[in-house]
């Protein structure tokens, strides 16, 4: 299954996710065939990141839940609010879905 995660960050959190960052993205980049793609979210394109958002491959929520409660950013307390959706797929690779 496909799930959606979307992350908030504690306020004024700037400094915890700064320090925490490089552990961040190497527990990424470990789990890269669950989470095929992340990234931070931001108000503005220079604006500094206010949470991030995950797609990942899971067979369950509990799964991606345990999964989260892994990752250097969660266990240092940077997250405020985590959401885990279902999500289906209409099309991926760049290509928009066939129309009848």
């Amino acid at each position: 299954m496909l799930f959606l995660v979307r992350f908030t960050d504690q306020p004024n959190s700037s400094g915890l996710r700064k320090e925490k960052l490089k552990e961040h993205l190497a527990w990424l980049k470990k789990h890269k065939s669950q989470i095929p793609a992340a990234g931070s979210l931001r108000e503005d394109d220079d604006s500094a990141p206010i949470g991030g958002c995950w797609v990942v491959e899971a067979e369950s929520k509990e799964a991606v839940d345990s999964l989260i409660q892994t990752d250097p950013f969660c266990m240092a307390g940077l997250r405020e609010k985590i959401e885990i959706l279902h999500w289906s797929l209409a099309f991926g690779n760049n290509e928009l879905p066939e129309m009848a």
